[in-house]
Parts: C-alpha cells; structure tokens; sequence
C-alpha cells in the first residue's frame, strides 16, 4: 500500500510517500535521495525497490526535501541545513508511525543513494543516531561531488579547457560573494553549496550497527571502487561491521534514458536482511 501525504515542515510542507507492507512489518526505511538531477533520473529506481521492500516487510518512506519536487520552496532557496533538518523530520515520523509505535524493537535503516549518503553522515554527526545503513553507489567527498556538479555548466556551453576552468573559477567566487548562481537548470544557493563542499562520508565514533554498501558496474567488475575500497578498509579497522558488494547493473541515476537496476533490488533484499539482525 503507498500513501502519499505532506509533512509539515518549517516553510511549507514537505511531499512523501510511505509504502507499507501488507503483512507482518519487519522494520522501517527511509530514503535519503541523491543531489539535483540525479534524484530524477532515479525516481523509477527506487519506486521499484521500495515496493519491493515494502513486499518483504518493510515500510518505507521517500520525501522530497525542502525545494525539490512537489514540497515546498524553490531549489535555489534550499540550504544543506535545510535537508539535514527534513532528514530529522522523516526519521521522526518514522518513530512515530503506528508499526514502530508497536514494536520498538524492529530496526529504522537509513537507506542512501549517492550525495544522500553525505547528508545521512552529517545528520547522524548532528542527531547522534546510529541506524543500520543500506548505502547504494555512495559519494564520499562532498567537495568532489559539487565541483562535478559545477563543471556541468562548462560541458554545457562546450567550451574549451581553460575556458572552462575561467567558469568555474567565477561560479565559486560569485558562491563566495554569497550569490546564487544556475548550473544545469538548476538555481543553487551559496548555503547549499557551502554545505555540500564541507560534507564527507564518516560514522560516528563506535558506530555499533552493521553498514552494507551496494554499487553498480559491468557483469566483469568484482571489486568495489577505490574510494569504497579504502572506506570499506577504514572501517574495518575501527570494528564497524561492514560489507560492501558490486552488483551488475546500468548507472541509472545518470543515463540518458530511465533505466533500472533489478540485480540492485535483488541483492539490497539479502542486505536488508543482514541489517536487520
């Protein structure tokens, strides 16, 4: 069953939709979406995976954060704050949902795909929550993840090397002046910005709960990706339960068509599963 509904919020109300299962809840899940463009293209993606989730006992809650889809505000009012507080909200409405209410003893999983996973890291440094983590293609630095973004503004004019590096110069320095500049269509605010180039992906110290990481590549690609690698290793280290898989499967947040990942869902399934113990 899907319910769609507007949590209120501070500016205005915030879109979501919550999938329950129709039998015996096994826990609760809350999305925490990727960045800008991404969030659309992978929109099909996790429908498909949440109500997958939701037929294996889970509730799961999508929302759209402050001035992205149908909640309120525009895009380039929107501050990394901002979504760190509307991440708060969601877990809280979780908290309070009848299911939970309960049984206080089934498992919030915090599920992120791509930048989401920067703003799970921060919201948890903030809160002091350490929940079982499903993390899709994560992004670990949020300084690399903005400059990408802002380069897209060069790719789109075609220009040339040092011309696009002269842009890109001139979009931070009019972030720096604190004005909003467009990149992609898209309005971001120096708030946003600001916030995004200081955010990396980091446990808090003594993280207890188990962390799966789940990324995509070719059916001939085996290992994770050096920056999954090194993290996957670091955390190891610091005795924080952690697996990490690759899955074959289309980047589906970026490719020009809507595509799916169905191995993706096949395999956060097992996840969900060792999260849950």
């Amino acid at each position: 069953m899907r319910e769609a509904f507007f949590l209120d919020a501070p500016r205005g109300g915030r879109f979501c939709l919550a999938t329950r299962p129709a039998g015996t809840p096994k826990g609760a899940i809350l999305f925490v979406p990727p960045f800008a463009e991404e969030l659309n293209k992978s929109r099909r993606m996790v429908a498909l995976a949440a109500g997958a989730f939701a037929r294996e006992g889970w509730t799961v809650l999508q929302m759209d954060c402050f001035g992205c889809g149908d909640s309120a505000g525009d895009f380039s009012e929107a501050s990394w704050k901002d979504w760190i507080q509307d991440l708060g909200s969601g877990w809280d409405w979780l908290q309070q949902d009848g299911t939970q209410r309960a049984s206080a003893k089934l498992p919030l999983v915090l599920w992120t795909l791509r930048s989401g996973s920067l703003l799970a890291a921060d919201w948890m440094h903030e809160r002091g929550e350490c929940p079982p983590l499903l993390i899709w293609q994560p992004v670990t630095s949020g300084k690399q993840h903005l400059t990408q973004f802002l380069r897209l503004k060069a790719a789109n004019e075609m220009l040339a090397e040092s011309d696009a590096r002269q842009v890109m110069a001139s979009i931070r320095a009019a972030l720096q002046r604190g004005e909003n500049v467009e990149v992609a269509g898209y309005g971001l605010s120096p708030a946003l910005a600001s916030g995004m180039d200081a955010a990396n992906l980091r446990l808090p110290a003594g993280y207890a709960a188990p962390v799966a990481i789940l990324e995509l590549g070719s059916a001939e690609r085996a290992d994770s990706s050096p920056a999954v690698a090194s993290l996957t290793a670091k955390w190891t280290a610091a005795a924080i339960r952690v697996r990490s898989e690759v899955v074959a499967g289309p980047g589906f947040w970026q490719t020009q068509e809507i595509e799916t990942a169905p191995l993706l869902i096949e395999r956060s399934l097992g996840m969900l599963e060792y999260l849950a113990q």
